[in-house]
């Protein structure tokens, strides 16, 4: 579910848009036209989604399981629609183009078939010491590599267990990173910090984890070694 807390698997059934169920829904601003995130409404954050048998499942910040667009509209507090994405429906988002949190917004379109941001993009993946001293949530990073130099692959065919992936880019960093998270299982919030995204910026040019498309279907499983091409 686009900005909201997704699931840790073990196991995870990649499909051409991605790994199955990933960014395959969104909340739609019926007055906007836009889907929603975290970027403009960091509440979404706070609401957890899973994948289960085929469909989205939405609990609230309050325990309350969300089963129809009325209750995601009270909860938000405008009218929103829960949509899956369509193979030829692409979703148009919006971003703020300043790590201070008050510049102005832009709207782009994703590409068709699922909600991530970029059509370069159907899984995203990060070292683990990329992250440093921040919480990986605030990445929100689908697959994540033992060691560093992820941005070596950029331009490379990778395998990971039975998938082949095509590394296309690295990842341009927004507002995102710094809103805050509620605790999860046993990870505690995180908190709201805008240093992370200055950080990244002054640093690392904005970037932080790599982007991947899907050239052949198949499995990831948790430590399945990874072959460059």
């Amino acid at each position: 579910m686009k900005s909201m807390q997704g699931e840790r698997l073990e196991t995870a059934t990649v499909a051409p848009h991605g790994i199955e169920g990933d960014r395959a829904w969104s909340l739609f601003d019926t007055e906007t036209g836009l889907n929603l995130t975290a970027r403009r409404d960091p509440e979404l954050l706070y609401a957890m989604a899973r994948y289960d048998d085929g469909e989205v499942a939405i609990t609230l910040p309050d325990g309350t399981e969300a089963t129809d667009d009325a209750t995601l509209s009270a909860w938000i507090g405008r009218p929103v629609e829960l949509r899956r994405a369509e193979a030829e429906a692409a979703g148009t988002y919006e971003i703020q183009l300043d790590e201070t949190d008050t510049g102005s917004w832009v709207q782009w379109s994703g590409p068709a078939g699922s909600f991530h941001d970029s059509t370069k993009t159907r899984i995203s993946l990060a070292g683990l010491e990329a992250f440093g001293p921040w919480d990986r949530r605030r990445f929100r990073t689908n697959v994540i590599l033992d060691g560093s130099g992820d941005a070596e692959l950029v331009g490379h065919r990778i395998e990971i267990g039975s998938v082949d992936l095509d590394v296309l880019k690295q990842i341009d960093r927004c507002v995102m990173t710094t809103r805050p998270q509620p605790p999860l299982g046993d990870q505690p919030a995180v908190e709201r910090d805008l240093e992370v995204l200055k950080t990244i910026a002054r640093d690392h040019d904005n970037h932080l984890g790599i982007g991947a498309v899907v050239l052949n279907t198949g499995t990831l499983t948790v430590g399945d070694d990874v072959v460059v091409h």
